[in-house]
């Protein structure tokens, strides 16, 4: 059994508190939280009435009343209680994202290479998602052939302003560190580069304040380069009602469509690159059918991130993902976001020092709002994040 210590007591918190309490995660149990504000602790109080109650995650993972913490705060604290935890012996769960810039995961990561013996897990539990799942499979296996170019639109993200009002930290360069990339999209950015390996170079805009009253970014979109030529367009924001969320993966051999939940394979005869040059009519396309797709029905999300962090920790067995790994999709947003700031085509990997200047002079012009003691009911809204 692990000895869970949670610090922050927000709404992805009382998801993770629901699955831990319905038995969902049978090797962990609760007991320490910590949170700054006294309502969220005497919520915790009353869902977890054996566990110790810390107003500081610093006095929570110093005090050591646990074998592991789940770190659930606003972004920037991410790595910087994760390094803490570590250095005290404990293993580490961290929300996304793994930080709000590279320089400071970096941080993270040296310290979880300094402890082996210790477990530094990342919560993309969109990794569970079986229709992602199998089409890594066939990515990994080649049914694709050479990849040609990748589409994500994600927009069914929507937020009216008053998601945005309801917490201080919230839509700020100095407490968030970001809008729609780095609250809403670290997931897909993840599976992005997770499916089709991190783009070579990147061209986005990035619209501050499009749709509501924020400072930060609501509205993207990028253009992609990849190493072996592909292209790549990612368009994300919460501003539009109705959303979207349709991923395209197109290769020499087929396409990959992942949309409603459902993943197709339309699946080239020939290959097209192959095909292209043979003696063929000049407007013939390959034969194309659509191939059922089979996959195995498991989306365990929050609860099996969980459960396989446990059972890193008791029994060595498989993580989800490595938090080390996070990383890659944090440099894919930073990139995003250097490039709508400047204006310019971005390289990867960024001049990481370059981009902490710039979110620095941001963060030293960002508005103060004033704290509001708000938890929202997030009943609903975790499934695709």
């Amino acid at each position: 059994m692990i000895r869970l210590g949670i610090i922050g007591c927000g709404g992805i918190a009382m998801l993770h508190a629901q699955n831990i309490q319905s038995g969902k995660c049978p090797e962990i149990r609760v007991s320490a939280v910590a949170d700054r504000l006294e309502s969220r602790r005497e919520w915790a109080r009353g869902v977890f009435p054996d566990a110790a109650v810390f107003n500081e995650g610093s006095d929570l993972i110093a005090a050591r009343p646990c074998d592991a913490v789940l770190i659930a705060t606003p972004h920037y604290q991410h790595p910087t209680l994760a390094v803490e935890a570590l250095d005290h012996g404990l293993h580490v769960m961290s929300e996304k994202p793994a930080g709000v810039y590279t320089l400071q995961v970096r941080d993270a990561i040296a310290a979880a290479d300094r402890h082996p013996e210790l477990t530094y897990a990342l919560m993309y539990n969109q990794r569970t998602n079986c229709v992602y799942r199998k089409a890594k499979a066939l990515l990994d296996a080649g049914e694709l052939g050479a990849m040609k170019r990748v589409n994500w639109i994600i927009t069914d993200w929507y937020r009216t302003q008053r998601y945005y009002d309801a917490g201080s930290w919230r839509a700020t360069w100095d407490g968030e560190g970001g809008g729609v990339l780095l609250n809403q999209c670290p997931h897909q950015l993840d599976l992005l580069q997770w499916l089709c390996g991190l783009p070579v170079k990147v061209r986005a805009f990035t619209h501050e304040g499009k749709w509501h009253d924020i400072e930060v970014e609501d509205d993207v979109t990028c253009y992609m380069e990849f190493e072996n030529g592909a292209t790549g367009v990612f368009i994300a924001s919460t501003g539009d009602a109705p959303g979207e969320n349709r991923l395209e993966i197109l290769g020499s051999r087929g396409r990959l469509v992942i949309e409603h939940d459902q993943l197709t394979f339309e699946r080239n005869a020939e290959d097209e690159r192959e095909w292209c040059f043979a003696d063929v009519p000049p407007f013939a396309a390959p034969n194309c059918e659509v191939v059922p797709v089979e996959t195995d029905g498991q989306n365990g999300q929050h609860a099996a991130v969980l459960n396989a962090f446990a059972a890193h920790i008791l029994r060595g067995e498989p993580l989800v993902a490595d938090a080390r790994e996070g990383i890659r999709g944090l440099m894919l947003s930073n990139a995003m976001h250097l490039s709508g700031w400047t204006g310019e085509t971005v390289s990867l990997p960024i001049n990481e020092q370059w981009f902490l200047e710039l979110l620095n002079q941001r963060r030293a012009n960002s508005r103060h709002k004033e704290a509001r003691d708000v938890a929202m009911d997030t009943a609903g809204s975790f499934g695709r994040q």
